[in-house]
């Protein structure tokens, strides 16, 4: 016999072994349930949802253990204690179908068979009593309520266990059918076919209708999970837009400290050559800040994304903002308060101006997309040692036409953020009469950040 080189593939099985191996993994799915013995509806968030199976099932063996018992004595001339046994074997265990369906049907279908080898036996009956119509002429190896019962019982099985255990357990009830037959043929077999026939229908049946839900269960999660990670995105994307919006009002303050630092030995006479070397650690210190903040945006800045040239806007721009708003055919009135500084010289802080026309203008944005041609009020004012922002739309001009069905996220999300940036609060949501409010609070003076906040903020 020629031997194969060692690079060859090795030889195919041949169809014994095939054969062998798919009927292995058939007796296997037998043997072993494909899920946990959980009541069927278990999750459900009723608690009617989570007792319906076992009412179900409780009906059922309620109905069928009499009627099994009435059919084998009165149309089968079974004996009573024989009848009584078959009945509680053929139909006691539909109790288990609501957790344990596969080790339901093991129970039912061994007593079916001995069922079926029992109406083989010779009728014994007195003799002055008439006898009922021989067994001959009634359905054989499977009676009425044994073909209604094992329906039901396919019926658990299609909505919990896999494709390979379905077509196990039809295989196994056809094959004990035909086997039975070919013990008795003279006997009417209607059942050996009726049986796999509408067995086979409620088990595609149920089975396509266990699929379709697990899908819809997938899809459901896939959904959920997706919208996580858009929310998750949408925070992030704005983190990066404000990190990126206040590195220049971080780098003014620093260019500053550098240009104090140098030049303090040239400003301030006198000064001695400990103090002259400080100055200049503050400046190359500040200098290296500078770099690296520089190189963290470099990292916060999309690809092929420029950097921005023009001023970070603020207070002093929202009135251009709504102008620009106006042209675009949003109605907008403007109010501003006299008491609210104009510029950081007078005392606010920068992020609070930033942020205070990024939330005037995200606000707009949005009216333009959700609520086109709404009559919207825009008014900032100052009270205290805060500054109120509040925009209110009116309810859409043309109901139903809104430029945008479904938003992105990340105008709430972006003032949000903001608006914990520098302190504040922020209050949103809906009006009574159709419109919406945007409301936030900033202080006019820095926040004191201590240790133990940073130490509690989001990575």
């Amino acid at each position: 016999m020629p031997s194969s080189s060692p690079g060859s593939p090795p030889p195919a099985d041949g169809l014994p072994s095939v054969a062998r191996r798919h009927l292995g993994a058939l007796a296997r799915s037998l043997a072993h349930p494909s899920h946990p013995p959980t009541p069927l509806l278990a999750g459900a968030s009723r608690r009617w949802q989570r007792l319906a199976p076992y009412v179900v099932v409780t009906l059922l063996t309620a109905l069928f253990v009499p009627a099994t018992f009435q059919i084998l004595t009165m149309d089968y001339q079974v004996g009573r204690g024989p009848a009584a046994l078959l009945a509680l074997a053929q139909a006691g265990p539909l109790l288990m179908l609501a957790h344990r369906p596969l080790q339901a049907w093991w129970i039912v279908f061994g007593a079916d068979v001995v069922g079926a080898l029992v109406l083989l036996a010779p009728v014994s009956s007195p003799a002055p009593v008439p006898l009922p119509p021989l067994r001959q002429e009634l359905p054989w190896p499977w009676s009425p309520t044994v073909v209604i019962s094992y329906l039901f019982v396919l019926l658990a099985l299609g909505l919990r266990e896999t494709r390979r255990t379905l077509l196990a357990v039809w295989l196994t009830t056809g094959t004990a059918g035909l086997l039975l037959y070919l013990i008795a043929p003279e006997r009417d077999a209607s059942g050996v076919v009726l049986l796999p026939v509408l067995g086979a229908v409620v088990l595609v049946i149920t089975a396509a209708l266990r699929e379709r839900g697990e899908a819809q269960r997938r899809l459901v999660e896939q959904e959920t999970i997706s919208e996580t990670e858009r929310a998750g995105r949408t925070l992030l994307e704005e983190r990066t837009r404000i990190a990126r919006e206040l590195h220049d009002v971080v780098a003014h303050h620093m260019s500053v400290i550098t240009v104090q630092a140098d030049s303090a030995p040239y400003r301030i006479s006198g000064l001695p050559e400990q103090a002259r070397e400080e100055f200049g650690s503050i400046a190359a210190s500040a200098r290296e800040s500078l770099t690296e903040m520089r190189r963290l945006l470099s990292v916060l800045r999309s690809d092929g994304t420029e950097g921005e040239r023009a001023p970070q806007p603020g207070l002093d721009r929202i009135q251009q903002l709504v102008e620009a708003t106006v042209r675009s055919g949003l109605p907008v009135e403007l109010s501003m308060g006299t008491d609210v500084p104009g510029s950081t010289e007078d005392g606010l802080p920068q992020a609070v101006d930033l942020s205070a026309y990024r939330i005037v203008q995200e606000a707009l944005a949005n009216v333009v997309r959700h609520a086109p041609g709404a009559r919207t009020r825009v008014s900032v004012t100052a009270a205290g040692s805060h500054l109120t922002v509040l925009v209110v739309n009116d309810r859409a001009q043309r109901p139903g036409s809104p430029l945008e069905a479904t938003g992105t996220g990340h105008g709430l999300v972006g003032m949000r953020e903001r608006v914990r940036l520098t302190g504040g609060t922020l209050d949103t949501g809906p009006l009574p009469d159709g419109g919406f409010r945007v409301a936030a609070r900033l202080p006019l003076s820095a926040p004191v950040v201590s240790s133990a906040s940073l130490a509690s903020e989001d990575p």
